[in-house]
C-alpha cells in the first residue's frame, strides 16, 4: 500500500501495472445500496427546494468508513467503485424531479391516472443509459487531454478524499476535520435552524434589485477548488441579472403584467422578478452558451471520434491498450445507443415517435457534451440542468406545435423528450466527475463505466416508487413539495403550445451570451451565474477569495503548494459534510413522530432571534477555519 505520498503526486495514483481490486461483491452491494438511498433522499430535497446534493464525496466517505475501517481492507479503487455506483442515484433523481412530476400534475388537472411505474422507469433508464454512453467517447478529450484546464471540482475533491484515506492520519484528519465542522454547521443551520443558511437583502428603491449569499460550507468548498477566475465569471453573471436587469425590469415595468407574471411588475419582489423573467433570460444565455461551447469543442470531439473509428476497423490490436486507458468499445457504445433509440421509438412506455427519438439523440449528445464540460468548470452542484431542459422543451414543444401535435398527447410527448434530455445532462455531468476521480486515482475506465450503468439501472428501477410515495404523501405542487423546477417545465410547455411564451426574454439571453463571447469571457460559467440565484455565486466567491489570498500570501514560500493542498483537503471535507447531513435531514423529514415529522420537532427557529447576525458570525468562523487548517499544517506540507 502506498504510504507517505503527497497529494501532488503524479497521475495516476495507482499505476497500470498495479493490480488492485475494483469491482467486488462488497463494492457492488454497498454502491447499489447507496444509489438507492441517495436517489430517494435527493428526490425529496429536489422536490422541496429545487436543488439536489452531490453524492460522490458522501459515498466515498461512507465507503472508506465501511471498507477501510469496518472490514479492515485497503483498496482505494474499491472505494472509488462504491462512490461511482452510489452517486448515480443522485444524478437520476436530479433528472427525474425536474420534469417527471409534471406528468403527475397534468394527470391531476385532467382527471387521468398518474404515469405508470413502467413509464417512469423507462424514461429514467433510457435517459440514464444514454447519459453514460454519450460521455464515454468524450472521456479522453475532456478528462485526459484537458486535465489541467478543466478542474472538475467534485471529482478532484473526491479523489483527494480517497487519497487522504490512503496517506495516514495526518492527511485524512484534515478531510475529516472539515467534514465534522461542515456537518455541525449544516445541522445547526438547516436542522435546528438556529442560523439562516441564506441571507437576502432587498433594494426596493433600486427597482427591486437584491443581493444575498448562501452561507453554506459546500459553496465555500467549491469556490476554493474552482479558484478566483471561474468564481468571478459566475459572480459577474449574477451581478448582471440581480443588480442590472432586475432593476431595469422593476423601473420600467410599472403596472405592466407580462407573462409569465400574473401580477403587475410593480408588485413583485426580487424573487418574483427572478422566477418570472430572469430565469428565461438565463435559459437563453445557457442555451446559446452551450451552442458556442459545442462549436468551439467540435474539432476536439471530431478528433476523439476519429481515433475511436479504429475500433470499428479492428485495429485495436495494433496498439496495446493499458488498463487506465481501457474504455468500453466504440462498437458497443454505438450499438447500445441505436438500441435505446429504437426502444424509445417503438415501445409505448416512452411516448415519443421516430422524430422524437432522433431529437433526443441529437440534443442528448449536444447537452451531454455541454454538461460534461460545464461541470468541469463550475462543478456538478452548479450544473444548470434545468436550463438545458428548458432549451430542449422550447424546441420540442415548438416542433410538435408546428406539426399539429399541440394537444394533451403532444404536451406529454414534449415533456417526455425533455425528461430524457434532462436525465442525459444530469447523468453525463455526474459521470464526468466520477471518471475524473478515476483518472486521478488510476481506476479502470471500462469498469467505472459499467459501474455507472449498474447504478443508473438500480436507481431507475426505484425512482418511480419514490415519486409515487411522495406524491401520495403530500402531492406535487403542495407547500411540502413545491416541485419548483417541474412547475416551471409545465409552464413552458403550456406556454409554447398556447403561443404565449416570452420569446423576447429567451432571445435577450442568447444575445447576452454572444456579447460575452465577443469579449473573450468564458460563456458557460457567466451564463450559470446569470441563470442561478446570485446567492450561490457570492457563496462560491467567498471560497475563491480565501484561496486567492492564501496563494498571494504564500507566493514566495516553498510550502505554498502544501498549504494550498491542505486547503483543498479541508474544503473537500466541507463539501462532504454538508452532503451527508443534507441527506440525513431529508430522511428526518420523512420520519413521522406524533403527527409531525422529525424535522419539525428539530426546528428551533421560533425560539431564536437575530438569526441573521448569528449567520454572519458563523460564516466568518467557517472562513477562519479554512485559514487555520491551511496555516496549521505548514510544518507537514514540506
Amino acid at each position: 500500500m502506498k504510504e507517505n505520498k503527497s497529494i501532488k503526486d503524479e497521475i495516476p495514483y495507482i499505476k497500470d501495472e498495479e493490480n488492485y481490486p475494483e469491482t467486488t461483491k462488497t463494492s457492488l452491494g454497498l454502491g447499489i445500496l447507496l444509489a438507492v438511498i441517495f436517489g430517494a433522499a435527493n428526490a425529496y430535497l429536489g422536490l422541496r427546494v429545487g436543488m439536489t446534493v452531490s453524492a460522490s464525496i458522501p459515498a466515498a466517505v461512507i465507503s472508506m468508513g465501511v471498507i477501510r475501517v469496518l472490514l479492515k481492507r485497503e483498496s482505494i479503487l474499491e472505494n472509488n467503485m462504491v462512490q461511482t455506483i452510489g452517486s448515480a442515484g443522485e444524478s437520476v433523481a436530479a433528472g427525474a424531479i425536474f420534469t417527471l412530476p409534471t406528468l403527475f400534475l397534468w394527470a391531476s388537472e385532467w382527471g387521468d391516472n398518474p404515469p405508470s411505474l413502467l413509464r417512469i422507469t423507462s424514461i429514467a433508464l433510457c435517459g440514464g443509459i444514454l447519459g453514460v454512453l454519450f460521455m464515454v467517447p468524450l472521456r479522453k478529450a475532456l478528462i485526459v487531454k484537458e486535465h489541467k484546464t478543466l478542474p472538475y471540482p467534485e471529482g478532484t475533491a473526491c479523489a483527494q478524499v480517497l487519497k487522504a484515506g490512503e496517506q495516514g492520519a495526518s492527511k485524512a484528519g484534515i478531510v475529516f476535520s472539515g467534514l465534522f465542522i461542515s456537518a455541525v454547521y449544516k445541522f445547526i443551520a438547516d436542522g435546528f435552524k438556529i442560523i439562516k443558511s441564506e441571507l437576502h437583502l432587498e433594494f426596493p428603491r433600486f427597482g427591486r434589485g437584491a443581493l444575498g449569499i448562501d452561507v453554506l460550507p459546500a459553496l465555500v468548498g467549491v469556490g476554493y477548488i474552482c479558484k478566483i477566475k471561474i468564481a468571478t465569471y459566475m459572480l459577474t453573471g449574477g451581478v448582471l441579472s440581480w443588480l442590472v436587469l432586475m432593476p431595469l425590469i422593476g423601473v420600467f415595468g410599472g403596472e405592466t403584467i407580462f407573462y409569465p407574471g400574473t401580477v403587475p411588475i410593480l408588485q413583485m419582489d426580487s424573487w418574483a422578478l427572478w422566477s418570472n423573467y430572469i430565469k428565461y433570460i438565463g435559459a437563453g444565455c445557457v442555451a446559446m452558451g452551450g451552442i458556442l461551447s459545442l462549436i468551439k469543442s467540435f474539432p476536439l470531439i471530431v478528433t476523439t471520434f476519429m481515433a475511436s473509428i479504429k475500433d470499428f476497423k479492428g485495429n485495436q490490436g495494433e496498439k496495446e491498450v493499458t488498463r487506465t486507458e481501457n474504455d468500453l468499445p466504440m462498437k458497443t457504445i454505438v450499438l447500445a445507443i441505436v438500441v435505446v433509440a429504437i426502444v424509445m421509438w417503438l415501445l409505448p412506455f416512452v411516448p415519443v415517435n421516430f422524430w422524437g427519438a432522433l431529437l433526443i439523440i441529437i440534443f442528448g449528445f449536444f447537452f451531454a457534451t455541454v454538461s460534461s464540460r460545464l461541470v468541469g468548470l463550475v462543478g456538478s452542484s452548479n450544473n444548470p440542468v434545468s436550463g438545458m431542459t428548458i432549451a430542449t422543451l422550447l424546441v420540442a414543444s415548438l416542433l410538435l406545435k408546428v406539426t399539429g401535435n399541440d394537444d394533451a398527447q403532444g404536451m406529454i410527448g414534449a415533456i417526455s423528450i425533455g425528461s430524457v434530455i434532462c436525465m442525459i445532462a444530469a447523468v453525463a455531468g455526474d459521470t464526468s466527475q466520477d471518471l475524473k476521480t478515476g483518472y486521478i486515482l488510476g481506476a479502470t475506465p471500462k469498469r467505472q463505466q459499467i459501474g455507472e450503468l449498474i447504478g443508473i439501472t438500480v436507481s431507475a428501477l426505484t425512482i418511480g416508487g419514490v415519486l409515487y410515495l411522495l406524491d401520495r404523501a403530500w402531492g406535487f405542487g403542495s407547500e411540502q413539495l413545491a416541485a419548483p423546477q417541474a412547475t416551471l417545465m409545465k409552464m413552458i410547455v403550456e406556454g409554447v403550445m398556447g403561443g404565449n411564451l416570452p420569446w423576447t426574454l429567451v432571445i435577450i439571453g442568447a444575445f447576452i451570451a454572444m456579447i460575452v463571447e465577443l469579449l473573450h469571457i468564458p460563456v458557460l460559467p457567466f451564463a450559470v451565474g446569470l441563470y442561478l440565484p446570485i446567492h450561490l455565486s457570492v457563496g462560491i466567491m467567498a471560497g475563491a477569495v480565501v484561496r486567492h489570498h492564501m496563494e498571494y500570501k504564500n507566493r514566495e514560500s516553498e510550502k505554498k503548494e502544501g498549504v494550498i493542498e491542505n486547503g483543498i483537503l479541508y474544503t473537500s471535507g466541507l463539501i462532504a459534510g454538508e452532503g451527508l447531513v443534507g441527506i440525513l435531514l431529508a430522511i428526518c423529514a420523512l420520519i413521522p413522530i406524533s403527527g409531525k415529522s422529525l424535522s419539525d420537532i428539530l426546528d428551533l427557529s421560533k425560539h431564536i432571534q437575530y438569526k441573521g447576525a448569528l449567520s454572519i458570525l458563523a460564516f466568518a468562523l467557517l472562513i477562519m477555519s479554512i485559514y487555520y487548517n491551511c496555516e496549521n499544517q505548514k510544518k507537514k506540507s514540506v
